[in-house]
């Protein structure tokens, strides 16, 4: 067996997931998250002040986007990410957060979000799962907790906006 050394070791890795239920159809949030960097801003002026493409599109592979938070956003001023998976088909994606005060807590934060119909008998409505894989930067730094609930929150007005439009 060889030896490890603690410098080697971690128990910082970590799992967050959550599901939401939207009465919004699949299409029309999947549609949204692909227009996350227009529609966020406007949708949610107190938290997310703006998102700029810095290259590629937004919503496809290998994009990455500047996102600067509202005044008064606890934690973050800004976050830039890495879109590593769009998958049109089963309505996933996945960011890399590669730079921000994010950051300084985590070694590696991916996020993951899929648009699940509820069944294939047009009944209305979805499930939100998102997954949040970490790597802490130390023992010290606590589970992303605060940002799961953050991002249930946001899909809930998400959909009641949906909804209303």
């Amino acid at each position: 067996m060889e030896d490890v050394s603690a410098e080697e070791f971690s128990f910082a890795y970590g799992k967050l997931e959550i599901e939401v239920q939207a009465k919004s159809s699949a299409e029309k949030l999947w549609a949204a998250f692909k227009d996350s960097s227009n529609l966020f801003p406007k949708f949610f002026p107190n938290h997310i002040k703006s998102i700029e493409v810095l290259q590629g599109d937004g919503y496809t592979v290998g994009s990455i986007r500047l996102i600067k938070y509202a005044q008064g956003t606890p934690m973050m001023t800004f976050g830039k990410e890495k879109l590593e998976v769009a998958d049109e088909e089963k309505k996933v994606i996945s960011y890399r957060v590669i730079d921000g005060e994010l950051t300084r807590y985590y070694k590696s934060y991916t996020a993951t979000l899929q648009v699940v119909p509820k069944s294939s008998d047009g009944e209305e409505g979805c499930w939100l799962k998102w997954r949040v894989d970490f790597d802490k930067a130390s023992e010290e730094v606590h589970d992303p907790i605060l940002l799961l609930e953050y991002a249930a929150r946001t899909f809930n007005r998400l959909d009641a906006l949906l909804l209303n439009t």
